[in-house]
This record gives C-alpha cells, sequence and structure tokens, in this order.
C-alpha cells in the first residue's frame, strides 16, 4: 500500500502524532458488535481513546474489550467502553496494540510497558491482531534495536534465572538487568518481576531464543510475539503504511 501523506509542505511529525495517526488507522478495523483486546501503552492509549469517542458518538455499538493491563482497564472505563475478560470472551475478534520492535516478517518484541504476559494472552486469542507503530520501530531483525526485551519471572530465586537466561547459547551475548521502578523492583500486574535482556547483536533465531526462554521454569512470559500480528500500520514523515502478513 502506498503511503498517505500526513501533512501538506513537512517532514516533521512529532512521534506522539505519528502514533495517534497510526492507532487512528487501526482503529478503522474497529465494527459494531465486536469484542476488542485492547493493548497497553502511548500507542494503544490513542486507540482505546478513539473507540472510547466513536462509542460516545454512536458511530460505534455494542463492543466489549478485554484489557490487557490494570492501567488500560482505567483508561477504558473512563472513556465509557464496556470491559470483559478471557474467560466470558475466549474469542477476540480484533486485537489493537503497539509493539517495541517489529521486523520484515511481522514478528514482534513487545513489552517494555510491562504488560506482556497479558498482552501475549488477549493477542494470542485474537482472531485479528493489529499492531500501531511509528517508523522508528521497524528493525532488520529483532534485537537489532539494543533496547530492552523483557522476560517476566516469578519473584522467587529471580537471581538464578537471571543467570540462566544469560547462559542460554540461544542468547549468547545479551546482558541481563532486573527492571526497576525507583529504588524497587518493577512488579507487575501478575505480582512478577521482569529481567530485561540487551543484545549488541540482533538474535540470530528468534524461534529457538523464544522457546529456549520458555523452557526455564519461573519464566511466564517473553516479549517475543512471533507469527502473531496479521497487520502492521506504520506511520512515518512520508504517510502511512499497512503491512499484511499474506501480502
Amino acid at each position: 500500500m502506498s503511503p498517505r501523506p500526513l501533512a501538506e509542505g513537512t517532514k516533521t511529525v512529532p512521534q506522539d502524532e505519528l502514533k495517534r495517526i497510526a492507532a487512528y488507522k487501526a482503529v478503522e478495523y474497529v465494527k459494531s458488535g465486536m469484542v476488542l483486546g485492547l493493548g497497553t501503552g502511548s500507542t494503544a492509549n490513542f486507540a482505546v481513546a478513539r473507540i472510547g469517542q466513536l462509542l460516545k458518538e454512536g458511530k460505534l455499538k455494542d463492543i466489549i474489550a478485554v484489557a490487557t493491563s490494570t492501567r488500560t482497564a482505567e483508561q477504558a472505563v473512563a472513556a465509557g467502553i464496556p470491559l470483559s475478560g478471557l474467560d466470558d470472551h475466549p474469542l477476540i475478534d480484533l486485537s489493537i496494540d503497539g509493539a517495541d520492535e517489529v521486523d520484515p516478517d511481522l514478528n514482534l518484541v513487545k513489552g517494555r510497558g510491562g504488560a506482556l504476559l497479558r498482552e501475549k494472552m488477549v493477542e494470542t486469542a485474537s482472531a485479528t491482531f493489529v499492531v500501531v507503530v511509528d517508523e522508528t520501530k521497524l528493525v532488520d531483525a529483532l534485537g537489532g534495536s539494543g533496547l530492552a526485551m523483557p522476560v517476566e519471572v516469578v519473584q522467587f530465586c529471580w537471581k538464578y534465572n537471571a543467570e540462566r537466561l544469560k547462559k542460554l547459547p540461544e542468547l549468547a551475548g545479551c546482558e541481563v538487568k532486573l527492571r526497576m521502578e525507583g529504588d524497587n523492583p518493577f512488579v507487575t500486574d501478575n505480582s512478577n518481576y521482569i529481567i530485561e535482556l540487551y543484545f549488541k547483536d540482533p538474535i540470530k533465531d528468534a524461534k529457538a531464543a523464544a522457546n529456549a526462554i520458555s523452557s526455564i521454569p519461573g519464566v511466564v512470559g517473553h516479549g517475543l510475539f512471533l507469527d502473531m500480528a496479521t497487520h502492521v500500520i506504520i506511520a512515518s514523515v512520508d504517510g502511512v503504511t499497512v503491512r499484511s502478513k499474506h501480502s
């Protein structure tokens, strides 16, 4: 799909505006009567706000949403979006969320906001998963940004698991750090810790790495979202591009 111009006569667009444009494009996939998965993070916030606005205007009706974090749930309630959970709605029509990295095959790194486990649960249950990003999130291979790839672990003996992660051959050369919030460890909505992995070079085999991470007892989730996205909406200064899984 050819990019759609964002603005005439300018190549300077704030990153938040790019996120908003991508999120609004994603909301175009939403139809009345859907069960929606609502992602977490700055880009997803724009989508949640837009869905709430369309509900208030009567342009969307009979929407039920499943939130991927307590903060998204709070925003959805404030926006007038009815909420439910996977127990009552195990089949989700459409999820919208951001991503921290997107590779050419639409594989993702997600979860730097700390909601990776719930995001993966909801988005795995979705018939369609629309990812919204700005062009800075595009990488040639996952881990290529040099920023954190999160792994959610139980608090019990987290240092032991951090060392096990560091020693996995599939993660060779990575640096491990416990995510902090001020002077204390960051605690997820599931009462777990997050160990952040930093790569000097991109991950050579993301599927092998995902399997290796998941094999460690005490790991409850990781930020490699592979073969999950159906559409990725990318906003850049030159326009909006949609990449689809089968295109």
